[in-house]
């Protein structure tokens, strides 16, 4: 059975739709089957990855709200262990839509079903909010995985969405375990970027993934190619990064496979 990682954060620029599209490169670049699912409206998981938006007949939108079948909305990338469920403007529109719906919690958790002994890994770029579509990722996951952007402010964000975690696992999905958090963005000339790394690894310190991703030119740059930096610069330091979380992610996983004992669960930090 695939496993089922969501990466979520509520707060825009921390390096989330980056993160997905780099770990999943990453993953395939293991050989690890993976599909990554876009689930934000501004669509560029799947831009990110060269699918052309204008091109598409069909993105997570339909099998969201018209339940057609994810299997036929997959799309391959250039990296043979790779696929992407792209998203369209029409998922805009998709919150509202969805609360009137049956069970509209659970919409994707429903399409992801028929897919999951296909693929090693699933991941889902969540929006920057906490609505209906976050919700629906978080109750199809089996773990959130958490980009954290050192700069002010982060922590409050962090102590919100661990919140919203703790509520999912008590209403809507109670298998669902906190993977870890990222460091994104990290500035080694930069003050704030050490103290805010610090403080994370105090609060969360068997959370937080040792490695750490760098501003990066070559990662920033990457998306208008339609490429991961993994095709783009391999020698690049935010490949070498996400190529460590993805070792990472993959030791940690052995290791709780090996102990058959879930995640560390959300623990909010006292305020």
């Amino acid at each position: 059975m695939g496993r089922i990682v969501c990466i979520s954060n509520q707060k825009g620029g921390v390096g989330k739709t980056t993160t997905a599209i780099n770990l999943a490169a990453s993953l395939a670049a293991a050989e690890r089957k993976t599909l990554l699912i876009d689930l934000d409206p501004q669509g560029n998981a799947g831009s990110g990855l060269g699918i052309d938006k204008t091109q598409l007949t069909g993105s997570i939108y339909d099998a969201l709200i018209d339940g057609q079948p994810l299997a036929e909305l997959v799309h391959p990338t250039e990296l043979r262990f790779l696929d992407v469920v792209p998203a369209t403007n029409d998922l805009t529109g998709a919150e509202v839509e969805l609360v009137g719906m049956d069970k509209r919690e659970h919409r994707l958790k429903q399409a992801l079903d028929p897919l999951k002994r296909k693929y090693d890994f699933i991941l889902i770029d969540c929006p920057p909010s906490l609505g209906l579509l976050t919700l629906n990722a978080l109750a199809a996951a089996d773990a959130v995985l958490i980009p954290l952007q050192t700069e002010y402010y982060a922590m409050e964000g962090l102590a919100q969405l661990m919140s919203t975690v703790e509520l999912v696992q008590q209403r809507l999905n109670p298998k669902l375990s906190v993977e870890g958090i990222v460091l994104t963005m990290f500035d080694p000339r930069a003050n704030i970027s050490h103290q805010v790394a610090d403080e994370v690894r105090r609060v969360f310190p068997q959370l937080v993934f040792s490695t750490v991703v760098p501003r990066n030119v070559r990662l920033a740059e990457s998306p208008s190619f339609g490429k991961p930096v993994l095709l783009y610069d391999i020698r690049s330091k935010g490949c070498e990064a996400y190529l460590g979380v993805a070792r990472e992610l993959l030791k940690r996983d052995k290791a709780r496979l090996r102990r058959g004992v879930p995640s560390p669960r959300a623990s909010a930090p006292a305020r």
